[in-house]
């Protein structure tokens, strides 16, 4: 398995570096930093070595003279580059240097061919140690010279190509060591770079394919997972390397050796990658010395912004809002400070443990400090001087707290919305302008979150006012209709006390209003607005005689109409709208008894009101009669024609108007018809 993956790895790999010589051979490549006859040299002697490797072996004298004039043909490379990125013509001392390691390169070859004329014997050996050692130093040499050309390289494409050669060097490094500690270079070793190398062919494509200007962005996770995985072949190129040696120098023991080796190395790695503040050490070090930047913004706002807007269910918003801001640091806890009399109080908090705040003296000065600098404050400094204006300005408490690392104002429209504390993260450090910069933007994104929920809130308290209100306005227009029924129960008791009928319908009256007040006051109490009930089939004759019956003390009501009509609706809410409509008409006077007609037309049914009265213009109807608030009545609330219509329409109805100024007024309600509960099961 292992020569094949030898072969078809380096065969790849020839392959690409071969069509990558005859494209530059072609067309040049995009970066003109680039010397292209140089550079298509080196690529083509790259690949003439792995297809070498790959069809004859890697101990093959050619294989041999093919890695050394590979070598040559990179070291020309660097030498055309410096010569370009130089005013003084490369110097006299770097092409000295260039000649040594060159020198000490060819050496190496003259010693290969050498002791492939004399195979098995003891001198061969001999020699071979010598070439490995001086490939290794051929191999530092190069990655010397790479290193202090890295820096002035023209271009990102350039510096791209450079990484590429410099990882050739250092697998030769590495193999050269192995081979020179077993006796012969691993085939494991061998194995991989072959992989490595066609690796490193897709690196120099997309170099090439890119303008000198250009350069490519790699993102942070791309990069964080390249090199793990490049740590990880490096820790089984020297896992392999240690038990090779093993093997060759430990005799009896050398399995017990090997087997304690690779456990406790195995251990070892674990034990530090499960280490938080390491990785975290690591992952700030990578970031300072591979980045301008040391966040990606667009990854940072992403995951912030996703923080923010978490689907409803999860945590609440407060403790959302200090999460986003506490990840763009890798703070471990975090806490909200809300305003609150002037000074701050606790909101929230996402994983923080004890008191920062202190004394209702203390928040106030912190928060009228942050409100008039609107700066952010770093609290580990602060702990070693409090003689400065932000130092006196923080609780003792704040500053007592061993956690407590740094203070994110939340500013809104020149107000202060709160603050956010931050613990401490597994990695201290000082906070530098990009941390400034981004904590003050977070900030203020975070309390225009805040503050619109809380102006959210409070437009759900007001509408709860305002609902409680509507309803309030809605009973005491029914509450001024019982009281009047009352009154006119209590005036006619003087005269018609002594009768029995009377004191019966006394009764009943006194009953009734008993009944609708406790409805009333159960109404007012609702939580939430009603609902209102399912709508089902509702007889319109028992409604009109309904409506009737309650209004028998105050005048002649009488009804017309077929009694098998029935209506889809709410039986509670259309005996309201039909009470509400008789007793306006009642209002009305006439010399007439007031009418409930009852009629149908196709799959609608209707309730009619009519009187004689006093009339209304059509302007009246059109702009005043189903306006809240708005009576032709000295004492009426303008309630009870807006409340009619408004359960009407609930009830998938409508209300029409019919009235002349003298002649009285015609209120038709027209609603679904509907079939009786005992039809339907028939």
């Amino acid at each position: 398995m292992l020569i094949g993956l030898i072969v078809w790895g380096h065969a790849i790999a020839a392959l690409l570096f071969g069509a990558l010589a005859f494209w530059t051979v072609r067309r040049g490549a995009a970066d003109t930093a680039l010397p292209r006859g140089w550079l298509a040299l080196a690529l083509g002697l790259t690949a003439l070595w792995n297809l070498s490797v790959a069809g004859i072996g890697d101990a093959q004298a050619v294989s041999h003279l093919f890695a050394g004039a590979r070598t040559l043909g990179w070291l020309v490379l660097l030498i055309a580059l410096q010569r370009r990125a130089s005013s003084d013509d490369a110097g006299l001392g770097r092409i000295l240097a260039y000649g040594a390691v060159a020198a000490v390169d060819i050496a190496q070859l003259v010693l290969d061919l050498a002791a492939a004329t004399m195979p098995g014997s003891q001198a061969a050996a001999m020699i071979g140690a010598v070439s490995t050692v001086l490939g290794a130093l051929a191999a530092l040499g190069a990655l010397l010279l790479l290193h202090g050309l890295f820096p002035v390289a023209a271009s990102a494409a350039t510096r791209m190509v450079l990484v590429a050669a410099g990882a050739f060097w250092l697998i030769d490094v590495n193999l050269c060591i192995a081979a020179y500690l077993v006796g012969q270079a691993p085939p494991e070793l061998i194995a991989a770079r072959g992989v490595a190398l066609a690796a490193m062919a897709l690196l120099v494509a997309l170099a090439l394919s890119r303008p000198g200007s250009g350069g490519v962005q790699l993102s942070r996770v791309a990069t964080f997972h390249t090199l793990s995985v490049l740590g990880l072949m490096a820790y089984f190129a020297v896992t392999i390397m240690a038990t090779s040696l093993i093997a060759a120098l430990g005799g009896d023991h050398a399995r017990i050796g090997q087997t304690a080796f690779v456990f406790g190395s195995t251990v070892a790695v674990l034990t530090a990658a499960s280490s938080g503040w390491l990785r975290a050490w690591v992952k700030v070090k990578l970031v300072k010395h591979l980045f301008t930047h040391r966040y990606d913004y667009r990854s940072e706002w992403t995951r912030f912004t996703e923080t923010l807007g978490e689907p409803k269910g999860g945590a609440p918003l407060d403790e959302r809002l200090v999460k986003a801001v506490a990840d763009l640091t890798d703070s471990p806890a975090g806490l909200l400070l809300v305003t609150e009399g002037g000074g701050l109080a606790v909101g929230a908090s996402w994983r923080w443990e004890g008191d920062a705040l202190g004394t209702a003296a203390d928040s106030m000065a912190l928060a009228e400090h942050l409100r008039v600098t609107g700066r952010i404050l770093e609290l580990d400094p602060l702990r070693q001087r409090l003689d400065g204006a932000d130092g006196a300005a923080v609780p003792a408490a704040m500053l007592a707290h061993g956690e407590a690392w740094v203070v994110v104002p939340l500013p809104h429209l020149g107000r202060m919305a709160g603050a956010i504390l931050l613990a401490r993260p597994l990695l201290a450090r000082a906070l530098d302008w990009e941390d400034f910069d981004l904590l003050r933007i977070a900030g203020r994104q975070v309390a225009s979150y805040l503050a619109e929920e809380r102006a959210q809130s409070a437009l759900a308290e007001a509408r709860r006012f305002e609902e409680f209100n509507r309803r309030f306005a809605f009973i005491l227009h029914d509450v001024k209709n019982i009281v009047s029924q009352l009154s006119l129960v209590a005036r006619n008791a003087v005269r018609h006390a002594d009768n029995p009928d009377f004191r019966a319908d006394m009764v009943a009256t006194l009953n009734e209003s008993a009944t609708r007040m406790n409805d009333l006051l159960a109404r007012l109490s609702e939580r939430e607005p009603a609902r209102g009930e399912v709508l089902r089939p509702v007889a319109l004759a028992s409604v009109a005689t309904g409506s009737v019956a309650r209004f028998r003390t105050r005048g002649a009501v009488v009804v017309d109409g077929p009694a098998t009509l029935h209506a889809s609706a709410d039986p509670a809410r259309l005996q309201q709208v039909i009470d509400h409509l008789v007793h306006n008409a009642l209002d009305a006077g006439g010399s007439d008894p007031v009418r409930i007609v009852l009629g149908d037309a196709g799959d609608r049914v209707w309730v009619e009101v009519i009187d004689t009265g006093i009339g209304m213009t059509r302007q009246f109807i059109r702009d005043e009669l189903f306006r809240p608030f708005v009576s032709s009545k000295p004492s009426g609330f303008g309630i009870g024609a807006f409340e009619a219509r408004q359960l009407a329409v609930a009830m998938g109805g409508h209300i029409a108007v019919d009235s002349q100024p003298g002649r009285g007024s015609r209120f038709r309600v027209t609603l679904a018809a509907a079939v009786p509960m005992l039809e339907q099961a028939a």
